[in-house]
C-alpha cells in the first residue's frame, strides 16, 4: 500500500469519526498548502502554513452548523504520492440559516508521511 494510500484512509476514518481537525494535526505538514475553489476577502483562495490552515479549520467550524460529514475514498491513481476524498456535508451557515448539502473532492498530494498540499473542487453544474 503506498504511503499516500495509508494517509487517505486515515484522514477518511478521522472526518467521519467528526474529527477533521485531528486529522489537520495529525497527518498535515507544517508548511501545508491549501487551495479552496475560490475565496472571500476573510478567507483566501490560498493558505500556506499549518497555523494558516488551522485557522481556516476553525473560522469554518465556528460560522458552521454541522450535521453530518461523510467521507468517501481514499481514491489513488498512477501517482503515488496523491489521493482524492469524496465529501458530502450537510451543513447550516449560521449567516444564514439556510440548510444546505455540500459536495466536493479533496485532492491532496503528501511527502514525507504528510499531507503537503490539498486542493478543493466543486461540482460545477
Amino acid at each position: 500500500m503506498s504511503e499516500a494510500m495509508e494517509i487517505g484512509r486515515r484522514l477518511v476514518a478521522l472526518c467521519n469519526e467528526g474529527r477533521a481537525m485531528d486529522a489537520l494535526e495529525q497527518l498535515y505538514d507544517q508548511k501545508i498548502v491549501s487551495i479552496e475553489g475560490q475565496g472571500s476577502d476573510e478567507m483566501p483562495a490560498r493558505m500556506e502554513g499549518i497555523d494558516a490552515v488551522r485557522g481556516k479549520g476553525e473560522w469554518w467550524f465556528a460560522n458552521h452548523d454541522v450535521h453530518a460529514i461523510v467521507a468517501t475514498g481514499p481514491y489513488c491513481g498512477h501517482r503515488p504520492d496523491q489521493f482524492v476524498v469524496h465529501f458530502e456535508l450537510d451543513v447550516t451557515p449560521k449567516q444564514s440559516g439556510q440548510r444546505m448539502t455540500m459536495r466536493e473532492v479533496g485532492l491532496y498530494t503528501t511527502s514525507g508521511g504528510k499531507v503537503v498540499q490539498e486542493e478543493f473542487l466543486y461540482l460545477v453544474a
